[in-house]
């Protein structure tokens, strides 16, 4: 009876332990801003915050470097629709669709965005994938814009080129796809640390423009630096075509 109470003390002892352990690591990793975050509106901060901000940067350069409400544009990275709700809004049914790797945000910005913006019926394609698959739409579907807007600023070479070469694939022959990343100060590839509590991400990795330029071509795409647009973390834009 001694030996089965000391046992069932020491597990005590050590799921607490466990779980004292957990909530510091978590308590940590919110500190450092990499946790997943919490909340009614989680999915918001999710893909960063700054909703308002960054959906009108987003949609304006798009709107500028000629989306019309006619053209086909697909969303790489489109989180819980930040900007997606207003591509939505403005193209014509059927004609936005949106792909991110976390099936989470996806059905936020389904259910709770949608909602909101009164888009409910407006029934985007949304597809969950953390390899950029395309293969689930028509094959006839070729796109006249692309967007990842904060995608390569999180991504290693590898998963950049796949990004790259699997999007410029799909776009209509005139199409464009435009892309933000880090441009680094000098000719090293910066990766950065994980980002935390999305898997495979880096924080804020930095890549010369050579790089990304070698990465494209080997994508099949040619690139075309754009330069700053504004963004407040003052990210790059690069505009690829297919070769």
């Amino acid at each position: 009876m001694r030996a089965w109470a000391g046992a069932a003390a020491y597990h005590r002892v050590m799921t607490g332990r466990a779980r004292f352990v957990e909530l510091l690591r978590a308590s940590v990793l919110r500190l450092r801003g990499r946790a997943r975050p919490r909340g009614a509106d989680w999915h918001r901060a999710g893909v960063g915050g700054r909703w308002d901000e960054l959906g009108a940067l987003q949609f304006q350069f798009m709107v500028d470097h000629g989306l019309l409400p006619h053209h086909h544009l697909l969303d790489v990275g489109c989180g819980s629709l930040r900007g997606g709700v207003r591509f939505i809004r403005y193209l014509e049914p059927g004609h936005y669709a949106g792909i991110d790797k976390e099936p989470d945000l996806l059905a936020a910005g389904r259910t709770i965005e949608l909602a909101r913006a009164g888009l409910t019926d407006a029934a985007p394609r949304l597809h969950a994938t953390g390899e950029f698959d395309l293969d689930w739409l028509d094959p006839a579907v070729r796109f006249d814009f692309a967007l990842a807007q904060s995608v390569l600023t999180h991504l290693r070479p590898g998963l950049v080129r796949l990004c790259i070469e699997r999007v410029v694939a799909r776009l209509a022959p005139d199409g464009v796809f435009y892309a933000s990343f880090f441009e680094a100060d000098d000719d090293r590839v910066r990766l950065g640390p994980s980002h935390g509590w999305r898997q495979d991400e880096l924080q804020h990795p930095r890549y010369p423009l050579s790089v990304l330029r070698g990465l494209a071509e080997e994508a099949g795409a040619q690139l075309e630096y754009l330069g700053p647009w504004d963004h407040p973390h003052d990210s790059r834009m690069v505009a690829l075509r297919r070769s």
